[in-house]
């Protein structure tokens, strides 16, 4: 009978085995929007791997919550609507969290505070009559702009920012700090001559967030708990070493 009962033992351990693994396996991946052009915070390395200050600070809270993050590339114009939607988990795009956003999406807690600039020839003011403003399709700077009549230029990326001015198409731009920092490193954009000034307005300043999508606001809490246990053991102090040249909390 002892003999019997063996074979089917067995095969029951191996079955639980089998099961336990399926379901560690099929744990479903937190789905993270990033961007892949907006460097130094979210771009593509020389060997095509996904990097940067956002992109670091979110996989260091992916690690802390032991959860798989799939990264998904993504276009500003487009991440809130998506993340609305439920497209995705995390929207890790430096999001400023406005009235309008706020309606829409959950805002975890801050993880750096963002400032915006304008460039342009000297003696070239915001609101100049006729000046075409080049701006990232989506953003609060593009938004800002609108709101102002002014007339804007839209490129998909941080990181083309400079293009329709080094074409002509535009004479000025609103740059958040941080992606200003790295076109002033680019030659073509060195040689317009451009002078920046810090636009303060409330619109364009504040903290940046991680957006959440609406539908899971479980994941705010873990969210902003993984953010505070990364301060307090200095990871977050190392990402923002290695990709900043000035802190940004």
């Amino acid at each position: 009978m002892l003999n019997r009962l063996r074979p089917l033992v067995l095969s029951l351990a191996l079955l639980l085995g089998f099961l336990s693994g399926v379901g560690w396996a099929e744990t479903p991946a937190l789905r993270v929007a990033v961007l892949e052009n907006s460097p130094p915070m979210s771009y593509r390395d020389a060997n095509g791997k996904l990097t940067g200050f956002s992109h670091a600070v979110i996989s260091a809270v992916c690690e802390e919550l032991k959860t798989r993050c799939e990264f998904l590339v993504v276009s500003l114009e487009r991440v809130v609507e998506d993340l609305v939607l439920g497209e995705y988990d995390i929207a890790a795009v430096s999001l400023l969290d406005t009235p309008e956003r706020r309606k829409k999406v959950l805002f975890a807690k801050p993880y750096f505070r963002s400032l915006s600039l304008w460039f342009a020839q000297p003696g070239v003011a915001p609101g100049h009559p006729g000046v075409r403003i080049a701006v990232v399709k989506g953003s609060a700077q593009e938004r800002y702009a609108v709101q102002q009549n002014w007339l804007t230029v839209g490129v998909p990326t941080n990181g083309q920012l400079g293009e329709p001015l080094s074409a002509g198409v535009a004479q000025a731009a609103i740059i958040p700090m941080s992606s200003a920092l790295n076109l002033q490193k680019n030659k073509n954009f060195q040689h317009l001559g451009l002078v920046s000034v810090v636009m303060n307005v409330p619109e364009l300043a504040g903290y940046a967030s991680f957006g959440i999508n609406p539908r899971r606001p479980d994941l705010k809490e873990a969210i902003d708990e993984a953010l505070e246990r990364i301060k307090r053991n200095g990871v977050y102090d190392r990402i923002n070493t290695q990709f900043l040249p000035f802190r940004v909390n």
